[in-house]
Protein backbone atom coordinates (compact mmCIF):
# COMPACT_ATOMS: atom_id res chain seq x y z
CA UNK A 1 0.00 0.00 0.00
CA UNK A 2 1.90 3.15 -1.34
CA UNK A 3 1.55 6.29 1.05
CA UNK A 4 1.45 9.65 -0.70
CA UNK A 5 2.94 12.57 1.50
CA UNK A 6 2.64 16.17 -0.34
CA UNK A 7 4.94 18.81 1.51
CA UNK A 8 3.93 22.45 0.27
CA UNK A 9 6.80 24.85 0.27
CA UNK A 10 7.61 28.07 -0.31
CA UNK A 11 11.14 30.11 0.79
CA UNK A 12 11.93 27.88 3.67
CA UNK A 13 15.78 27.13 3.46
CA UNK A 14 16.22 27.12 6.79
CA UNK A 15 13.60 23.86 7.76
CA UNK A 16 13.32 22.07 4.53
CA UNK A 17 16.10 19.57 4.73
CA UNK A 18 14.29 18.41 8.10
CA UNK A 19 11.34 17.28 6.21
CA UNK A 20 12.69 16.05 3.81
CA UNK A 21 15.16 13.94 6.07
CA UNK A 22 11.66 12.73 7.93
CA UNK A 23 10.24 11.23 5.54
CA UNK A 24 13.56 9.72 3.48
CA UNK A 25 14.23 8.09 6.97
CA UNK A 26 10.85 6.60 7.60
CA UNK A 27 11.32 2.45 7.89
CA UNK A 28 7.98 2.03 5.48
CA UNK A 29 9.15 1.81 2.13
CA UNK A 30 6.22 2.43 -0.13
CA UNK A 31 6.48 5.74 0.22
CA UNK A 32 5.86 8.82 -2.72
CA UNK A 33 7.48 11.98 -1.64
CA UNK A 34 6.04 14.90 -3.61
CA UNK A 35 7.53 18.41 -3.13
CA UNK A 36 5.02 21.21 -4.28
CA UNK A 37 7.12 24.53 -4.42
CA UNK A 38 5.56 28.14 -5.19
CA UNK A 39 8.52 29.71 -6.74
CA UNK A 40 11.09 29.80 -4.22
CA UNK A 41 13.48 32.59 -4.04
CA UNK A 42 15.93 31.35 -1.72
CA UNK A 43 17.85 28.15 -1.56
CA UNK A 44 15.33 25.80 -1.07
CA UNK A 45 14.79 24.03 -4.06
CA UNK A 46 18.98 23.84 -4.30
CA UNK A 47 18.53 21.76 -0.81
CA UNK A 48 15.24 20.07 -2.01
CA UNK A 49 18.00 18.79 -4.85
CA UNK A 50 20.57 18.30 -2.94
CA UNK A 51 18.63 15.99 0.16
CA UNK A 52 15.85 14.87 -1.63
CA UNK A 53 17.21 11.73 -3.89
CA UNK A 54 14.29 9.84 -2.54
CA UNK A 55 11.42 12.51 -4.18
CA UNK A 56 9.08 11.45 -6.53
CA UNK A 57 8.39 14.59 -7.79
CA UNK A 58 9.48 18.36 -7.77
CA UNK A 59 7.28 20.87 -8.94
CA UNK A 60 7.94 24.49 -9.00
CA UNK A 61 5.68 26.91 -10.24
CA UNK A 62 3.38 29.98 -9.30
CA UNK A 63 0.21 29.16 -6.93
CA UNK A 64 -3.18 30.34 -6.04
CA UNK A 65 -1.96 30.00 -2.18
CA UNK A 66 -1.40 27.09 0.20
CA UNK A 67 -4.39 25.00 -0.22
CA UNK A 68 -4.62 25.44 -4.27
CA UNK A 69 -0.74 23.67 -3.80
CA UNK A 70 -1.85 21.12 -1.64
CA UNK A 71 -4.90 20.38 -3.94
CA UNK A 72 -1.55 20.40 -6.79
CA UNK A 73 -0.33 17.64 -4.70
CA UNK A 74 -2.69 15.60 -4.35
CA UNK A 75 -4.01 15.58 -8.11
CA UNK A 76 0.12 14.33 -8.64
CA UNK A 77 -0.26 11.52 -5.77
CA UNK A 78 -0.71 7.96 -6.96
CA UNK A 79 -1.19 6.54 -3.39
CA UNK A 80 -4.32 4.95 -1.51
CA UNK A 81 -3.34 6.45 1.25
CA UNK A 82 -2.62 10.64 1.23
CA UNK A 83 -1.26 12.73 3.98
CA UNK A 84 0.45 16.34 4.04
CA UNK A 85 4.08 17.18 5.62
CA UNK A 86 4.96 20.76 5.88
CA UNK A 87 8.21 22.34 5.37
CA UNK A 88 8.62 23.36 9.10
CA UNK A 89 7.37 19.43 10.57
CA UNK A 90 9.09 16.36 10.62
CA UNK A 91 7.92 13.02 11.46
CA UNK A 92 8.30 11.84 15.44
CA UNK A 93 9.85 8.85 14.34
CA UNK A 94 11.41 6.56 11.57
CA UNK A 95 8.66 4.11 12.06
CA UNK A 96 5.64 6.70 12.25
CA UNK A 97 4.40 5.72 8.52
CA UNK A 98 4.72 1.89 9.36
CA UNK A 99 2.60 2.40 12.16
CA UNK A 100 0.09 4.47 9.81
CA UNK A 101 0.23 1.71 7.33
CA UNK A 102 -0.44 -1.03 9.99
CA UNK A 103 -4.09 1.12 10.66
CA UNK A 104 -5.38 1.44 7.36
CA UNK A 105 -4.61 -2.53 6.69
CA UNK A 106 -7.90 -2.55 7.97
CA UNK A 107 -10.15 -2.04 4.87
CA UNK A 108 -12.67 -0.24 7.11
CA UNK A 109 -10.90 2.52 8.31
CA UNK A 110 -10.34 5.71 6.00
CA UNK A 111 -8.54 8.05 7.99
CA UNK A 112 -6.06 8.10 10.85
CA UNK A 113 -4.83 11.05 12.97
CA UNK A 114 -2.62 11.33 15.99
CA UNK A 115 -1.39 13.63 18.24
CA UNK A 116 1.10 16.63 17.50
CA UNK A 117 4.16 18.47 19.34
CA UNK A 118 4.41 21.91 18.95
CA UNK A 119 8.34 22.80 19.42
CA UNK A 120 10.54 25.68 19.58
CA UNK A 121 11.73 26.61 16.25
CA UNK A 122 15.48 26.73 17.24
CA UNK A 123 15.74 24.09 19.85
CA UNK A 124 13.38 21.23 18.08
CA UNK A 125 13.96 19.48 21.27
CA UNK A 126 12.09 21.55 23.28
CA UNK A 127 8.14 21.09 23.19
CA UNK A 128 6.08 23.89 23.96
CA UNK A 129 2.60 22.59 23.54
CA UNK A 130 1.38 19.42 22.87
CA UNK A 131 -2.06 18.52 20.93
CA UNK A 132 -3.71 15.09 22.09
CA UNK A 133 -6.96 15.58 20.38
CA UNK A 134 -8.96 12.40 21.37
CA UNK A 135 -10.79 10.46 18.99
CA UNK A 136 -13.30 11.65 16.92
CA UNK A 137 -17.36 11.45 17.36
CA UNK A 138 -20.14 13.09 16.10
CA UNK A 139 -20.86 16.90 17.15
CA UNK A 140 -16.82 17.37 18.43
CA UNK A 141 -16.10 20.23 15.50
CA UNK A 142 -19.11 22.47 16.72
CA UNK A 143 -17.52 22.06 20.18
CA UNK A 144 -13.96 23.82 18.45
CA UNK A 145 -12.35 19.76 18.28
CA UNK A 146 -10.32 19.00 15.60
CA UNK A 147 -7.05 16.97 14.71
CA UNK A 148 -3.94 18.03 13.94
CA UNK A 149 -3.88 18.39 10.40
CA UNK A 150 -0.45 17.55 9.84
CA UNK A 151 -1.31 13.93 11.31
CA UNK A 152 -4.22 13.48 9.30
CA UNK A 153 -3.87 10.38 6.52
CA UNK A 154 -6.70 10.15 4.60
CA UNK A 155 -7.64 7.17 1.61
CA UNK A 156 -7.10 9.37 -1.51
CA UNK A 157 -10.60 8.30 -2.41
CA UNK A 158 -11.95 9.75 0.05
CA UNK A 159 -10.16 12.93 -0.95
CA UNK A 160 -11.38 12.82 -4.18
CA UNK A 161 -14.70 12.38 -2.99
CA UNK A 162 -15.40 15.32 -1.09
CA UNK A 163 -13.81 17.54 -3.62
CA UNK A 164 -9.88 18.12 -1.60
CA UNK A 165 -9.52 21.61 -0.10
CA UNK A 166 -11.98 25.01 -0.59
CA UNK A 167 -9.86 27.34 -1.52
CA UNK A 168 -12.74 30.06 -0.49
CA UNK A 169 -10.93 29.53 3.06
CA UNK A 170 -7.50 30.93 3.26
CA UNK A 171 -6.23 29.23 6.52
CA UNK A 172 -8.93 27.19 7.73
CA UNK A 173 -9.18 25.27 4.57
CA UNK A 174 -7.70 22.12 6.51
CA UNK A 175 -10.07 21.88 9.33
CA UNK A 176 -12.85 22.31 6.83
CA UNK A 177 -11.75 19.71 4.92
CA UNK A 178 -11.22 17.15 8.00
CA UNK A 179 -15.25 18.76 9.25
CA UNK A 180 -16.45 17.92 5.75
CA UNK A 181 -15.22 14.36 5.87
CA UNK A 182 -15.34 13.09 9.30
CA UNK A 183 -18.37 15.30 10.37
CA UNK A 184 -20.24 15.72 7.55
CA UNK A 185 -19.28 12.34 5.27
CA UNK A 186 -19.10 10.20 7.98
CA UNK A 187 -16.25 8.08 7.23
CA UNK A 188 -14.51 5.71 9.58
CA UNK A 189 -11.30 7.22 11.70
CA UNK A 190 -9.29 5.84 13.49
CA UNK A 191 -7.20 8.03 17.00
CA UNK A 192 -3.63 6.68 16.94
CA UNK A 193 -2.81 7.92 20.49
CA UNK A 194 1.17 8.80 20.45
CA UNK A 195 3.11 11.79 18.73
CA UNK A 196 3.27 11.38 15.03
CA UNK A 197 4.55 14.65 13.93
CA UNK A 198 6.55 17.92 15.32
CA UNK A 199 5.57 21.35 14.24
CA UNK A 200 7.92 24.24 14.91
CA UNK A 201 5.92 27.54 16.55
CA UNK A 202 4.80 30.01 14.27
CA UNK A 203 2.70 28.69 11.28
CA UNK A 204 1.07 30.96 9.40
CA UNK A 205 -2.41 30.22 10.76
CA UNK A 206 -1.02 31.06 14.51
CA UNK A 207 1.77 33.54 13.35
CA UNK A 208 -0.69 36.87 14.41
CA UNK A 209 -3.36 37.43 16.84
CA UNK A 210 -5.12 39.13 13.56
CA UNK A 211 -4.31 35.74 11.61
CA UNK A 212 -6.05 33.77 14.99
CA UNK A 213 -9.21 35.24 14.61
CA UNK A 214 -9.04 35.31 10.98
CA UNK A 215 -8.85 31.78 10.73
CA UNK A 216 -11.64 31.20 13.78
CA UNK A 217 -14.11 33.34 12.24
CA UNK A 218 -13.13 30.83 8.72
CA UNK A 219 -14.13 27.84 11.04
CA UNK A 220 -17.44 29.18 11.82
CA UNK A 221 -18.24 30.37 8.41
CA UNK A 222 -17.40 26.83 7.52
CA UNK A 223 -19.67 24.75 10.15
CA UNK A 224 -22.44 27.27 8.57
CA UNK A 225 -21.61 26.26 5.12
CA UNK A 226 -21.82 22.60 6.74
CA UNK A 227 -24.86 22.87 8.31
CA UNK A 228 -23.13 22.42 11.54
CA UNK A 229 -25.04 24.69 14.04
CA UNK A 230 -22.92 26.20 16.99
CA UNK A 231 -23.00 28.65 20.14
CA UNK A 232 -20.47 30.95 19.25
CA UNK A 233 -20.09 32.07 23.03
CA UNK A 234 -19.60 28.46 24.00
CA UNK A 235 -17.39 27.66 20.83
CA UNK A 236 -15.10 30.51 21.97
CA UNK A 237 -14.90 29.14 25.49
CA UNK A 238 -14.10 26.16 24.58
CA UNK A 239 -11.51 27.01 22.25
CA UNK A 240 -9.57 28.86 24.56
CA UNK A 241 -9.55 26.03 27.12
CA UNK A 242 -8.56 23.87 24.25
CA UNK A 243 -4.88 25.40 23.87
CA UNK A 244 -4.43 25.72 27.68
CA UNK A 245 -5.14 22.43 27.28
CA UNK A 246 -2.45 21.62 25.35
CA UNK A 247 -0.01 24.05 27.05
CA UNK A 248 -0.52 22.08 30.30
CA UNK A 249 -0.06 18.96 28.74
CA UNK A 250 3.35 20.30 26.84
CA UNK A 251 4.66 21.34 30.13
CA UNK A 252 3.59 18.05 31.76
CA UNK A 253 5.41 16.49 28.90
CA UNK A 254 8.63 18.34 29.08
CA UNK A 255 8.99 18.08 32.64
CA UNK A 256 8.56 14.26 32.39
CA UNK A 257 11.64 14.20 29.30
CA UNK A 258 13.85 16.15 31.66
CA UNK A 259 13.64 12.70 34.28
Amino acid sequence: MRISIVTVVLNAERTIADALHSVASQTYQDVEHLLIDGGSKDGTLAIARQRGSHLCAIVSEPDQGLYDAMNKGARFATGEVLGFLNADDFYAESKTLEKVADIFCSRTVDVCFGDLQYVDRLNVQRVLRHWEPGAFFPGRFASGWAPPHPTFFVRRSVFQEVGGFNRKFQLASDNDLMMRILECHGYKSHYLNEVLVKMRIGGKTNRSLRNILRGNREILSSLHANGIKVNILSYAVRKVLLKIKHRFVGMLKKNSLAY
